[in-house]
This record gives structure tokens, C-alpha cells and sequence, in this order.
């Protein structure tokens, strides 16, 4: 048996990971599995949904400005399916490192990225020290 599926698939509602308990221990990553989870089949469901609309507004707007309205709609639509399919894959992403036991390290450091910042971005690679770094990096490199 995986690591990961090993995991408790729930967590009790209202647990929230803390400073005071071991970083990344079991119930940690439960917590953290359940939640990319979640977030995930919430993404593909309004995909679903966006690929019904995409097929139902076949109809041709006699208006030109229902036309260019209908056209913008459906390429901002897809603009935001295209961003969410990348999310879908820093998903999967996370959740192979929680198989792997590298879930909630910095990829540069080693060092804990910290639960804070796991909470607000579970698909975080970084931490906040090393993503600011990279962000500097990436600046210096653009303005050049």
C-alpha cells in the first residue's frame, strides 16, 4: 500500500494544521490531500459545466454586438478553462509529492515552506523567502 493511500481520506471538520504539532505529519497530509482534492473536482465540475455552455451557445446572434459579446464571453471563458487546466496540473503536481514525502518542502531550500503558505497556496513549490528570490531573479532577467 502508497503512502498516499494509506492517508484518511476525511478529515474531522474544523481540523486545521498547526505550528504545534510535527510539520507534514500524517494528519497534516490527509489534510492537504483532502483539500487539492476538493479543489481539484471542484475544477473539473465547472469545466463540465463550461464545456456543456460551449456546446449549448451554438445559436448565431443576428446583432452584431450579440455576436461580439457572445464571441468575448466564450474566449474569456476559455482563457479561464486554459489557467485552471495548468492549476489542475500543479494539483497533481502537490499531490505526487505528498505521495513522495516532499510535500510541504522547498524545492530550493529543503526547509519547510511553512503552513501559512500552504493554507493560502497548497500547490507552493517554494517558500517565501526562495520565491522571492525568484521573483527578484526573474525582474533582473526581464528588464535586461
Amino acid at each position: 500500500m502508497t503512502a498516499l493511500a494509506s492517508l484518511p481520506s476525511d478529515e474531522p471538520a474544523g481540523y486545521r494544521p498547526s505550528d504545534d504539532e510535527p510539520f507534514m505529519n500524517e494528519r497534516q497530509l490527509a489534510y492537504f490531500k483532502h483539500k487539492l482534492l476538493a479543489w481539484r473536482d471542484d475544477i473539473l465540475r465547472e469545466s463540465k459545466g463550461t464545456v456543456v455552455n460551449l456546446k449549448a451557445e451554438t445559436e448565431n446572434h443576428p446583432d452584431l454586438l450579440d455576436r461580439a459579446s457572445s464571441a468575448s464571453d466564450r474566449a474569456l471563458e476559455l482563457r479561464t478553462r486554459d489557467r485552471q487546466r495548468k492549476l489542475i496540473s500543479k494539483i497533481e503536481d502537490a499531490l505526487r509529492r505528498i505521495e513522495d514525502g516532499s510535500y510541504g518542502y522547498c524545492e530550493d531550500t529543503g526547509e519547510p515552506i511553512g503552513l501559512g503558505r500552504l493554507e493560502a497556496r497548497p500547490t507552493a513549490t517554494l517558500s517565501v523567502e526562495a520565491q522571492e528570490r525568484h521573483e527578484r531573479r526573474e525582474r533582473v532577467h526581464r528588464d535586461d
